[in-house]
């Protein structure tokens, strides 16, 4: 990976994300560092959409078979897990870290390069 959000799954995750809420809508992303364990990969995003006057978060992950016979399996969610006033950013952003139970913070990923098309460049 060469970056916050690029590889793979990632890529993977979000064309998984654009199949179900409106890519356009999506004003922030935010990415955890993936774990890798037992030849899978588990990633999660937060993502942040404008909904007329209500910012909705959702949490987007993925979990990719990085080994073994099932190489390539891959499985992603995409759940609502909060929603306020659109001012209200930052409370809803720390809320879902909680939710999430990582003790590192996500990083920032602009939603142009998160949804970019794969073969638009690189992924490592």
């Amino acid at each position: 990976m060469s970056g916050a959000g690029v590889g793979l799954g990632w890529a993977r995750l979000a064309a998984a994300v654009a199949g179900v809420l409106p890519a356009a809508e999506v004003d922030g992303v935010w990415v955890f560092s993936p774990l890798r364990r037992e030849g899978r990969e588990w990633g999660t995003a937060v993502l942040s959409r404008v909904d007329g006057d209500r910012r909705r978060i959702y949490t987007a992950r993925y979990v990719l078979a990085v080994r073994g016979k099932e190489r390539g399996k891959f499985e992603a969610t995409v759940q609502e897990v909060g929603s306020g006033p659109v001012e209200a950013l930052a409370k809803l952003l720390q809320d879902a870290q909680k939710r999430v139970d990582d003790e590192q913070p996500p990083l920032p990923v602009a939603p142009d390069r998160w949804f970019a098309p794969a073969d638009s460049g690189p992924s490592r």
